[in-house]
């Protein structure tokens, strides 16, 4: 009862009127029914281009990025600091890390180029001066650009508006498309398929607009003013018929032959589609299979290889020579990214994989245990990088000693 009776005394409802949860509505600052995230152009947003871009975007965003310290060029260990709770954690009060890659690669695919700029950081002038450490990163698109610095247009979560602002390059990481040329420019691949699609939607929207289409052929010739008048008001009884009806039924005159044209018009629309759209496919490496999940460990490998990895690579060697200071660099520090190897492996092939990489000393049994999502082993053993099919240095001196304790004390029981 006592545990109870401190519960409801101690907590705060969110659906009470008590403080600290009755703010003024006025207060909260201006609202909006949009989410702060980027909008693509209406020519992406329409087309089958949006399919490929957030695809590509969400698996950039799959794969952890880093502030890492490195020993000879190697993987030494991850530094736990406000930048890499950023890249990793909690980017702002609305996007975690991976939020914010994914929303900045789908910006840079649509725009061609976007900016990671430091909205919350220790300098006292944010926008020219290096910050040391970065506790808050906003996705920002670029508007104008200037020899040294770049004005850029990113969303106010203090006020719940877009606002403008100007920062120095040296301080936001720039990321361009590694694809431009197949994406962004004015006659690229992808600029080709979108004007194509939109061409094949003018083409549905004009053939579903509800219109019939027709030639009446009347038995007379039509020259003269008074005849004019005749086949207009007879073109007028039958659609007035027609929209009369309930069911569209009109009739004409046994002598009156009508045509109908709202056949679609024979056009390679569709086939220029579709081969821009494979043109488009091989240019990125990417496949159909990606999209309904069919796709093989090559394709896959292939896919990440040719498209996910240069655009990561663009992202962090930029973030790296943008945040991360001189010194830092020659200390080890830099940011990389891991791809988890074993996403794609089946359930079926993880034990061979286990039992190979525990034998070779390259994973310790807890390490392969994680990965399988299992808990650690308490026995120290499997925190040891040793092949259990062999004995231990340590092993065979304490079976050696073992053995001859054993046989020291058989000779001497038979002795006595």
């Amino acid at each position: 009862m006592a545990i109870i009776f401190n519960r409801f005394k101690n907590a705060i409802s969110a659906f009470m009127g008590r403080d600290p949860t009755t703010v003024p509505y006025y207060e909260y600052g201006s609202g909006s029914a949009y989410r702060p995230a980027p909008r693509l152009s209406t020519n992406t947003l329409r087309s089958i281009v949006t399919s490929v871009y957030n695809q590509i975007a969400v698996d950039a965003a799959a794969i952890d990025i880093k502030h890492v310290r490195l020993e000879e060029e190697k993987y030494k260990e991850t530094i736990y600091d406000s930048l890499n709770r950023v890249l990793s954690k909690e980017a702002n009060i609305d996007q975690t890390g991976r939020k914010l890659i994914q929303y900045a690669v789908l910006s840079m695919l649509d725009e061609g180029v976007v900016a990671l700029i430091p909205t919350l950081a220790d300098v006292s002038d944010i926008f020219n001066e290096h910050p040391n450490k970065i506790y808050e990163v906003r996705v920002a698109k670029i508007v104008e650009w200037f020899p040294r610095h770049i004005r850029v247009e990113v969303y106010n979560d203090l006020t719940g508006q877009p606002v403008q602002l100007v920062y120095k390059k040296e301080i936001c990481p720039i990321i361009e498309n590694p694809f431009y040329n197949i994406m962004n420019e004015p006659n690229s691949t992808a600029k080709r398929l979108m004007k194509v699609l939109g061409q094949l939607d003018k083409t549905n929207e004009s053939n579903s607009a509800g219109k019939l289409d027709l030639i009446i052929q009347l038995p007379y010739t039509i020259k003269s003013e008074a005849r004019r008048k005749q086949a207009e008001m007879r073109r007028t009884e039958i659609e007035k018929q027609l929209t009369g009806s309930q069911y569209g039924i009109a009739y004409t005159d046994a002598t009156e032959h009508i045509v109908q044209l709202n056949r679609s018009l024979e056009n390679n629309l569709w086939e220029q589609a579709e081969k821009l759209k494979d043109d488009l496919f091989n240019q990125l490496g990417f496949s159909q299979s990606i999209f309904d999940g069919t796709a093989d460990e090559k394709t896959m490998l292939n896919y990440y290889n040719r498209t996910i990895e240069p655009i990561l690579t663009t992202i962090t060697e930029e973030i790296e020579r943008k945040w991360l200071t001189t010194t830092a660099t020659s200390q080890g520090q830099a940011i990389k990214f891991f791809r988890d190897p074993f996403k794609l492996v089946p359930v079926a092939q993880i034990a061979e994989i286990a039992d190979k990489f525990t034998r070779n000393e390259i994973m310790t049994s807890n390490e392969m245990r994680s990965v399988m999502g299992l808990r650690p082993a308490n026995d120290p053993k499997a925190d040891e990088l040793r092949n259990s099919n062999l004995n231990h240095p340590d092993e065979k001196l304490e079976l050696q000693q073992q053995n001859s304790k054993s046989t020291n004390n058989l000779e001497k029981e038979e002795t006595e």
